[in-house]
């Protein structure tokens, strides 16, 4: 249940709760009803991020203890001896809106998140809005732009065909359909493991170690049937997965791999298309495509060759000074990730996964 009415000077401040979403009754009714809550809001997604990282997740609202929410801010409290403390709303998730409905509830909870940090000691907070907004508050602010996605479902089958790029998308549909690729869907442990493989080897060909296994089971577990795992095979060999999940009106495509080794087969391309035709089946309106970030240009082009329409995101650090909402103990976590990945050109797969197993809960 809330906690008490957070103690501070401000008075501002004072008219906020910190309360706990994942303990509170309210939550799930709350983000069910509000326009703006993603499935990143959603319990299933904050249970999962507190099972696999020990994330404790806290929230603020203008709400009184016991009264229907009517706005809230949700963060994890990230603590880590690598990349320092931090409130991050929310790690691995694409957005996060701040859900409000009017301005003077977005400047209570700004003030609210201020005495937060000060009391707190914490090195920043990063907001993560899907939407841009003018976010009052006296706190620095560290700037960080990407890119989103979403396409639009609501035109039929044919007429979303046709929008697609002739040449590299709707070509390598066909092509995929030619050499009769096969595609699976579900939550087993088969595709599980053949998903985790795929993304493993997607992960080590960007350099990167892959997410802990055990997040992807923790996803599966919180999100029962709206979750599914996506796989194409070529005479029962994986070729490309995906793993999507449902909520509300949208289809979200969260995470993928193919290997790169059937890329002209079309493997990836028959995921996507297989995915939009499910989820019009399914009665959905929108494929949210997730955030492309700077310098991947050609995965902009390929979300915007199936027609999706691009967006910008902006990602906020707010911190007591300057130098704290850039630096944490000497550089910054993407600093920090950036050199461990030189090393992974050269580690062994197995030792790049174990190291994915340790390094991801610092990152969020």
């Amino acid at each position: 249940m809330p906690s008490a009415v957070i103690d501070t000077a401000s008075e501002v401040a004072c008219s906020a709760c910190r309360f706990e979403p994942l303990n509170d009754s309210r939550w799930d009714a709350f983000v069910n009803r509000h326009p703006r809550a993603s499935v990143f809001h959603s319990s299933p997604w904050l249970k999962a991020l507190n099972q696999t990282y020990g994330y404790p997740v806290v929230g603020f609202t203008t709400a009184a203890p016991g009264k229907e929410l009517t706005s809230a801010m949700v963060f994890c409290q990230v603590e880590s001896w690598l990349t320092g403390r931090r409130l991050v709303s929310l790690p691995f998730s694409d957005h996060c809106e701040p859900l409000v409905g009017e301005p003077e509830d977005l400047r209570v909870l700004m003030a609210a998140l201020e005495d937060e940090i000060q009391k707190n000691a914490w090195d920043y907070a990063e907001m993560r809005p899907l939407t841009p907004a003018e976010i009052p508050t006296s706190l620095h602010r560290v700037m960080t732009e990407y890119s989103f996605h979403e396409l639009d479902l609501r035109n039929d089958l044919p007429t979303l065909f046709s929008a697609l790029h002739k040449d590299s998308i709707q070509r390598k549909i066909r092509r995929a359909e030619r050499e009769k690729l096969c595609y699976d869907e579900g939550r087993t442990d088969l595709l599980l493991d053949e998903f985790y493989q795929l993304l493993s080897i997607t992960r080590r060909r960007h350099l990167l170690p892959p997410q802990p296994r055990n997040w992807f089971e923790n996803l599966r577990t919180c999100f029962g049937e709206a979750l599914k795992i996506r796989v194409v095979r070529k005479d029962g060999r994986p070729l490309a997965g995906m793993l999507t999940l449902r909520h509300k009106d949208k289809l979200i495509y969260k995470y993928g791999g193919s290997d790169c080794r059937y890329h002209n087969l079309g493997s990836m391309h028959l995921l996507y298309w297989n995915s939009i035709q499910d989820a019009k089946r399914s009665g959905l309106c929108f494929f949210d495509l997730g955030r492309t970030d700077a310098g991947q240009a050609g995965l902009a082009t390929f979300k915007n060759r199936w027609g999706a329409k691009e967006s910008l995101l902006t990602y906020s650090r707010f911190s007591l000074s300057e130098e704290s909402g850039h630096v944490l103990h000497a550089c910054s976590p993407e600093q920090k990730t950036s050199a461990v990945r030189k090393l992974f050109r050269i580690l062994p797969s197995h030792i790049v996964t174990a190291i994915g197993q340790v390094l991801y809960k610092h990152v969020g």
